[in-house]
C-alpha cells in the first residue's frame, strides 16, 4: 500500500469574517483519509505561517493548506516557493483574490473536493523591493485604503467599501516616474497596481486581462477622474472591463521601477508596508505548485456566480451611498438648525 500522502492545514483564526471550526468539522468528513494524512496548526500571531510553512516545506510534507484570506495564503505561499511543497487554498478572507482567480469555490466543501482531486498547477509570483506577492501589488490610493482597512476593528467587504468610499473624497493623486523595458515614462495617478492575478479579491478586476503563468506583470494606471467617472469605474472593475476605460492607461512588463517624491505605503496582496522614494517590482515565473480545480465546464457556472457577486457589490455600493448621502443630509439640517436658533437670538 501507499505512503499516505501528509497534508498541513494552517488556519488564520481571526481572517475573514466566518469561524473555523464548521470548517475543521468539514475536512475531517471529505478528506480522502486514503490518500491523505492531516495535521492542523493555528497560526498565533501576524508572521506565524511563514514559519510553520516553512517548517513544513524543509519536512517535506505533500501540501501546506491555508484556511484563511490573502494574507494568511501570502505568508504561506512565500515559504513555499520554489519547493516541492505545493499551497492548498480553502477560502475563508475578507477579499480571497487568488482563490477567485485560481476558481477556487468560496464553499468550503467544495474547496475541499478539490484538494481531494489532487491536480497541481505551477504559477508565477511576484515581488516588490524583494516582499513576495502573488496577487497584486501596489501604491496610491488602493495601498492607502489597504493602510485604513487594516486599522478598522471590523472586517469584510462592506468595510472595505466604506473605507474606499469615504477616503476617496480626501486623496489626492501623485505623480510617479516609471522605467520599464529601457524606457521612462511620467504620470499623474490616482493608483498604480501591478497585477500577478487579475483581481483585488471580490471580483474586483483590477487586471482583468492577467493571468499566472506568462511571466508578466498586467500594470493598470488609474488617471485621475472626476465623481462623474465613478459610476462607469464602478461598473467595469466588477465587470472585468475596467481596462476599457478611457481613464485607464495599462501596459504588461517583467520588471518596472516606480518613483515618488516621498516614501510612503504600498500593499501586496491587500496588506500595507511602509517602502522609500523607489519601489522595484518583478515578476519571478513558474515559482510556486498551487492545488488548482479542473477548469472544464466551470466558466458557465462562474459567469453566473460573477454576476450575482457584482449584483451584490452594486447593493453594497448603494447601501454605502445611500447611508452616506443621509448622514451629510442630516448634518446640513442640524447646522441650518444651529443657524436658525442664533438669527432668531439677534
Amino acid at each position: 500500500m501507499d505512503e499516505k500522502k501528509k497534508i498541513s492545514f494552517i488556519i488564520n483564526p481571526i481572517s475573514g469574517t466566518q469561524g473555523k471550526e464548521q470548517v475543521l468539522k468539514w475536512i475531517d468528513e471529505r478528506l480522502d483519509k486514503e490518500k491523505y494524512a492531516q495535521e492542523v496548526v493555528y497560526t498565533e500571531r501576524a508572521g506565524h505561517a511563514v514559519e510553520i510553512a516553512s517548517q513544513k516545506a524543509r519536512e517535506g510534507v505533500h501540501a501546506v493548506v491555508a484556511i484563511g484570506g490573502d494574507g494568511t495564503i501570502n505568508e504561506i505561499a512565500r515559504s513555499l516557493v520554489h519547493t516541492q511543497t505545493a499551497l492548498g487554498i480553502i477560502p475563508c478572507g475578507s477579499g480571497n483574490g487568488l482563490a477567485r482567480h485560481l476558481q477556487i469555490p468560496m464553499e468550503p466543501k467544495k474547496a475541499i473536493d478539490i484538494i481531494n482531486e489532487g491536480l497541481i498547477d505551477v504559477i508565477d509570483y511576484g515581488k516588490i523591493n524583494e516582499v513576495p506577492f502573488f496577487c497584486t501589488c501596489g501604491v496610491g490610493f488602493d495601498a492607502f485604503v489597504s493602510l485604513k482597512f487594516s486599522k478598522a476593528g471590523r472586517r469584510g467587504p462592506l468595510t472595505y467599501l466604506e473605507k474606499t468610499l469615504l477616503e476617496s473624497l480626501k486623496y489626492r493623486p501623485e505623480t510617479y516616474e516609471l522605467e520599464m523595458d529601457g524606457s521612462t515614462l511620467r504620470y499623474k495617478a490616482f493608483l498604480i497596481a501591478c497585477g500577478n492575478a487579475s483581481q483585488y479579491g471580490n471580483n474586483a478586476y483590477i487586471a482583468p486581462q492577467a493571468t499566472l503563468t506568462d511571466g508578466l506583470l498586467d500594470v493598470t494606471i488609474l488617471e485621475p477622474f472626476t465623481v462623474l467617472d465613478v459610476p462607469s469605474l464602478s461598473f467595469q472593475l466588477f465587470n472585468k472591463t475596467i481596462d476599457q476605460n478611457s481613464r485607464i492607461k495599462t501596459f504588461r512588463c517583467q520588471t518596472l521601477r516606480i518613483h515618488r517624491s516621498k516614501p510612503g505605503v504600498v500593499h501586496f496582496d491587500g496588506d500595507p508596508m511602509m517602502m522609500g522614494n523607489n519601489i522595484d517590482v518583478k515578476i519571478i515565473q513558474k515559482g510556486l505548485q498551487v492545488i488548482v480545480p479542473r477548469t472544464t465546464g466551470k466558466e458557465a457556472s462562474n459567469v453566473l456566480q460573477r454576476a450575482q457577486d457584482y449584483i451584490n457589490g452594486l447593493k453594497q455600493l448603494n447601501e454605502i451611498f445611500v447611508e452616506d448621502i443621509t448622514q451629510k443630509n442630516k448634518m446640513i439640517i442640524d447646522k441650518g438648525k444651529e443657524q436658525i436658533k442664533k438669527l432668531t437670538k439677534i
